[in-house]
């Protein structure tokens, strides 16, 4: 990826988009970001003229669940995070499970944290 800083609307149109279903299609969300997040190759038109992702925009939306996770635990050691989130962070070694249940960050998850809070100021 070339970095490309998305909006919170655009995350949300990609979100829209990779649930599915005509009414979600329709929305003013996704109508106003197509064109942007088509030219990037984060969603594209299939055959049957319907919107979906692709591969990368699949990584991009999973990738922005990671980066969320890992705030919500350096708030809450017991905050509700996706069991898949957790599995992949577990397995970057970005999290340590607690005795008493919940999970803290690592080192290494406490400094990618900081790294990415450092690359959102300079944008």
């Amino acid at each position: 990826m070339k970095n490309e800083k998305l909006t919170t609307d655009e995350y949300d149109a990609l979100e829209l988009v990779r649930r599915g279903g005509k009414q979600d299609l329709a929305t003013a969300c996704v109508g106003r970001n197509t064109k942007r997040l088509c030219g990037i190759k984060l969603m594209s038109f299939g055959r049957d003229k319907r919107l979906t992702l692709t591969e990368k925009g699949e990584e991009v939306l999973f990738l922005r669940r990671c980066v969320l996770g890992l705030r919500a635990l350096a708030a809450d050691p017991m905050a509700a995070v996706d069991e898949d989130v957790l599995r992949f962070l577990g397995r970057k070694s970005h999290i340590l499970p607690l005795e008493a249940g919940g999970h803290a960050l690592s080192e290494r998850g406490r400094e990618s944290l900081a790294d990415i809070d450092q690359q959102e100021e300079r944008r």
